[in-house]
């Protein structure tokens, strides 16, 4: 046996490729037109096993931009560990030059600026060229697919995920699992897995009336590959009632479901399993909390953050891989298995420079044909913009300012709310926007546009109830995205406080009145979990905003102050 202490000594030192950012020797180049292929995809092709993951790519078929967040707060252990590292501190972290494609690729600093001379990221006829490059290196490796992927765009929306599972079926997965997916419908859900060519693995989806586990979705699945006897075990999102609405797939329940997972672990070793890959959806923290719970897992996969992380995170034994998302990188880790054994591992984050990489011309076909039939409506262009669109960030992001102010416009109410999800591509100034566009941050099952009135007291109840979703010091306890986005009103959050005392100072900015807690609001906001909401679809509601004003000009948003990160 190989001690704890060995096993991170030989395993740092396998996973140190060239370069201290783990994307060798391009992440040191100077220009996007020194980038080649090759150097892209070079790797040094280590032990007997070879894992291929994917995650969130929220029904991104073609390249776009996609900037990283520049706030990423950590709370209690997890403060100041990545992935709630961004920026200057992050490209100190992994030695990475400012300006270069990996500033690029994995920091928000000067964005709009690296995207005119590095180019668009991913779509999937480029991330077929990489996975078929590593198969043709290693034959046998698995291919996973952590979730998240028939949701996010246009075509998606009006194929119910047809359009997504054709072409992932087009790249060959050996499993995956599942969040956003069954915000299709649970009996979309269940047509589409019953014809799936591979795994659709879920180890703590349960069947809510008999609290056992769902039929549909075994908990792991046995592969072997490179002499080795590979288990992998599927963990779909464990909050799904609670962050999506829970009447759309009443038939299961979720939870983290520790306690199976380790007995799932020890039932895969007691038949052999001498690896074992967890594919999982948790979230990065939540993974790291549940490594450090369950024995006996050798790699988790993780999704759902939408964290890239050049090098993987050990816990104990357990390394943990990020994979980013909307198809922006791809990740490979090769494994060393002897014995039942993970001896070493050496990884790279491959990222999806699409005018670097060739597209795979079977692959850029397949999704040439799923686009045809929308191709008019997809490309209408609705307006401009000059400012820099983006979405991450744990409390504002430039496209939910942008559909606040929709809100605020075209449902005339005093207040906006936007929900702090994590999905949807950037725009850069100067871009047109395109209808495509729109519904890449929009798109949804449960995207109408309500309009209500809030007393200021359920204001601040909704805020504190989301706050705690984020920075509750249990990763456990961290069910949600980001921070709900607020049009119309700031506020002022201290993240250190217990629930109930985060959020103070809020203000209605129109008048600068304080929010009195008895007085009624105007509340116009989407994607609420309620069955029956009414209103007008959210992206028509930010089409009209956009047609009035032709062109998007965005001023800095500084309504929130946050203290205590």
């Amino acid at each position: 046996m190989i001690s704890r202490r060995d096993f991170l000594q030989v395993s740092m030192a396998a996973s140190a490729i060239v370069g201290a950012s783990g994307f060798g020797n391009w992440s040191r180049l100077a220009a996007q037109q020194a980038l080649t292929q090759d150097q892209l995809l070079q790797f040094d092709t280590f032990g007997n096993v070879s894992l291929i993951h994917v995650t969130d790519i929220h029904a991104q078929l073609k390249p776009i931009y996609f900037r990283e967040p520049s706030v990423n707060i950590g709370v209690g252990e997890n403060r100041g560990a990545v992935p709630h590292v961004t920026g200057a501190d992050f490209r100190k972290l992994y030695g990475i030059d400012d300006g270069s494609p990996s500033h690029y690729a994995l920091s928000s600093g000067d964005f709009s600026s690296l995207a005119k001379a590095y180019g668009r990221v991913g779509g999937l006829d480029r991330v077929a060229t990489v996975v078929n490059a590593i198969r043709a290196d290693r034959p046998d490796a698995l291919l996973l697919d952590g979730g998240d992927t028939w949701h996010g765009s246009y075509t998606c929306h009006h194929t119910e995920g047809q359009d997504m599972v054709n072409v992932m079926n087009g790249l060959k997965p050996d499993a995956m699992t599942f969040h956003w997916e069954f915000t299709l419908g649970s009996a979309r859900v269940q047509e589409i897995v019953e014809g799936l060519p591979f795994a659709a693995l879920g180890q703590n989806i349960f069947d809510a009336e008999w609290d056992e586990p769902a039929e549909l979705f075994p908990p792991y699945k046995f592969f072997e590959r490179g002499g080795v006897k590979i288990a992998v075990i599927g963990q779909a999102f464990p909050y799904m009632p609670i962050a999506n609405p829970g009447w759309m797939f009443p038939e299961y329940s979720f939870g983290i479901r520790d306690e199976n997972m380790q007995a799932m672990v020890d039932e895969v070793r007691a038949q052999g399993a001498e690896c074992v890959v967890c594919l999982s959806h948790n979230g990065f923290d939540v993974d790291k909390s549940m490594a450090s719970k369950v024995t006996g897992i050798d790699v988790i996969l993780s999704g759902h953050t939408h964290d890239a992380l050049p090098e993987p995170v050990l816990v104990g034994e357990t390394i943990i891989v990020a994979s980013g998302s909307n198809g922006k990188f791809v990740s490979r880790v090769d494994l060393d298995i002897q014995n039942g054994r993970m001896m070493g591992f050496r990884h790279k984050l491959i990222p999806i420079f699409s005018d670097v990489i060739e597209p795979d011309a079977e692959m850029t076909a397949l999704i040439d044909e799923q686009r045809a039939p929308f191709k008019a409506e997809l490309e209408e262009v609705i307006g401009q913009t000059d400012s820099l669109l983006y979405r991450r960030g744990n409390f504002n992001g430039t496209w939910d300012d942008l559909i606040c102010d929709a809100l605020l416009s075209e449902r005339e109410a005093d207040i906006a709310m936007s929900p702090g999800v994590r999905w949807g591509p950037s725009l850069i100034p100067g871009d047109d926007i395109t209808r495509e566009d729109i519904w890449n941050v929009t798109s949804m099952s449960y995207g109408k546009a309500y309009r209500s009135e809030m007393t200021g007291e359920f204001i601040k109840v909704i805020l504190e109830d989301v706050a705690d979703n984020i920075f509750n010091p249990d990763p456990y306890y961290q069910q949600g995205g980001d921070m709900v986005r607020i049009g119309g009103m700031g506020y002022r959050i201290d993240v250190r406080k217990p629930q109930g005392e985060r959020i103070t100072d809020m203000v209605l900015l129109k008048t600068g009145e304080a929010i009195d807690p008895a007085k009624n609001y105007v509340v116009a906001g989407w994607a609420s979990v309620n069955e029956g909401t009414e209103g007008p679809q959210i992206w028509d509601v930010v089409e009209a905003h956009i047609k009035k004003l032709g062109t998007v000009s965005l001023k800095p948003n500084d309504s929130v102050t946050v203290v205590g990160a």
